[in-house]
């Protein structure tokens, strides 16, 4: 039998959604420019219209709408994370790579689960499972900490691996706590060996298979008809929830699945990444916040609840076990000692750590409904800290360097741009004198190789910008000679420190 449409949840969701989207819409550049951690907002967002506000909704454990979003949100973080990995820029640090996502990120997880076997005297299993989604670092919360103009691009660099990969290193350990516990017994060699099939092949293939599936259509459909860029990022969406079904249908992992089809993607299309990286992140970015509302609405805050001398002391240890962990790790890797504090310091736990213990809560395993409580106290902590810590940690620090702006015309071509840009000679616009007869554009959008050399021949002044994706730009070894580097995400301020005038005429290379 149908259930009733229950037309009051509908309205009350809907209005939800679109809270979400205009709240992030409207405070953005505020948020940006103040450092306050966005998560907050929306956990704000969540208690106004929670039991404790408005009374509007109130997601629960057993509310089916936060089961489905967490599984959701989670799906998207595990794929957002993998398509968003440089694999150039983890070869380039691939020391770094490794101590960060292996003795950093398992230590950190095998420090936290001792402390909660031996402080809250969590079964063995149970402490594994914790000590795996504490580890783990919010992807959202470093988002906006990564964007950041003033983080030394040392700290960035292991914070970005860290965050996009670290959740694939914490998610196997998580599954095969919860298969111990649902067996409640040790694992025999057969069910260890029918595990390892799961996690480091069953799971990883159909997410592969999947990921070169859709590389594959995508081409034969571009090549033939042609997609529009935008649409792509919506494939990619498509692609996530496909590997998701198609591992758990053959009893794997979809979420391993997910992780795979992405880096599986980021591997072989670099096109199709940076069109997820446009559009489609910030689809999945309003799916997590709107996932920390719902959390919001009365779950997270649970973990006051159990607020006291020996929580708050473990809480503190948690974080302890991280500098613990990543100080003598890093030691092999040439960064400064106030790199390594900074790194060891920034390991914000937030949705990550909420959707990895929620599994096997959600699952109703034995001995987990608690954990779910001590993540929510855990993470409300860090949030707060981690959250409002860098203003006062990182301020006036050198960011990422900004290319000098050009006083000429460049007189070189690339090659990849088009040999008929320096088909003509080029004039110095900074002495010559313009001429009065306008440039007819075909596209007021775009503009021609054809019509900037127009500009040219006319002695009109045009500044020439790359504005590529940080992937892209940082990927290819092709440039076009004496053009800015404008980077995507701080074109503004990029603009304001090249002193370009207002007044010239911006030919942008954004492929």
């Amino acid at each position: 039998m149908i259930a009733p449409f229950d037309s009051a949840l509908f309205l009350s969701m809907l209005a939800l959604i679109a809270a979400v989207i205009v709240v992030s819409a409207l405070l953005s550049g505020m948020i940006e420019r103040s450092g306050f951690p966005q998560v907050a907002v929306f956990l704000g967002l969540g208690a106004v219209i929670g039991p404790a506000g408005l009374n509007l909704l109130n997601a629960d454990l057993n509310s089916p709408i936060l089961r489905v979003v967490a599984n959701l949100s989670l799906v998207l973080v595990l794929f957002t994370d993998a398509v968003s990995i440089n694999l150039t820029e983890v070869r380039h640090h691939r020391l770094l790579s490794a101590l960060v996502l292996g003795p950093g990120t398992l230590f950190s997880a095998l420090l936290i689960a001792a402390l909660a076997w031996w402080w809250l005297g969590l079964n063995p299993a149970v402490a594994v499972i914790l000590g795996a989604a504490l580890a783990s670092t919010d992807p959202v919360l470093l988002r906006g900490l990564l964007r950041r103009p003033d983080v030394p691009p040392g700290v960035r660099q292991a914070l970005r691996l860290e965050g996009g990969m670290n959740d694939a290193v914490l998610l196997p350990i998580i599954l095969i706590g919860m298969t111990i516990l649902s067996q409640g017994r040790a694992l025999t060699g057969k069910e260890w060996a029918q595990l390892g099939l799961n996690i480091l092949i069953l799971s990883p293939a159909a997410g592969a298979v999947i990921g070169l599936a859709a590389v594959g259509m995508l081409e034969l459909v571009r090549k033939r008809i042609g997609v529009r860029r935008d649409y792509e990022s919506i494939y990619s969406l498509g692609v996530a929830f496909a590997a998701f079904a198609a591992a758990e249908s053959v009893h794997g992992s979809g979420f391993l699945a997910a992780f795979a089809a992405g880096l599986t993607i980021s591997a072989v299309d670099v096109e199709l990444c940076d069109c997820f990286l446009e559009y489609g992140e910030t689809t999945a970015e309003m799916a997590l916040m709107f996932a920390f509302v719902l959390f919001g609405t009365s779950l997270i805050w649970t973990g006051l609840s159990i607020v006291g001398l020996g929580t708050l002391l473990f809480v503190g240890a948690v974080f302890a076990a991280r500098f613990l962990a990543f100080i003598p790790t890093l030691l092999p890797a040439p960064l400064s000692w106030r790199h390594r504090l900074l790194i060891a310091w920034f390991g914000p736990r937030g949705l990550s750590s909420l959707l990895l213990v929620s599994l096997p809560v959600f699952a109703g395993l034995p001995g987990t409904q608690g954990l779910l409580t001590m993540c929510c106290l855990v993470v409300l902590c860090s949030v707060f800290l981690h959250g409002l810590s860098p203003m006062a940690l990182i301020r006036n620090q050198p960011g990422l360097p900004e290319a000098p702006v050009s006083t000429s015309i460049p007189t070189e071509p690339s090659s990849t741009v088009r040999e008929s840009l320096a088909a003509e000679p080029v004039r110095d616009t900074a002495s010559a004198t313009p001429s009065s007869e306008p440039v007819a554009l075909g596209d007021p959008e775009y503009i021609t190789i054809d019509e900037v050399q127009e500009f040219q021949r006319r002695s009109v002044p045009v500044v020439i910008a790359d504005s590529r994706s940080e992937r892209t730009y940082n990927e290819s070894t092709e440039e076009i000679p004496g053009a800015i580097r404008l980077h995507p995400e701080r074109a503004i301020q990029s603009a304001a420190q090249n002193r370009i005038p207002k007044d010239h005429v911006l030919a942008v290379l954004c492929a």
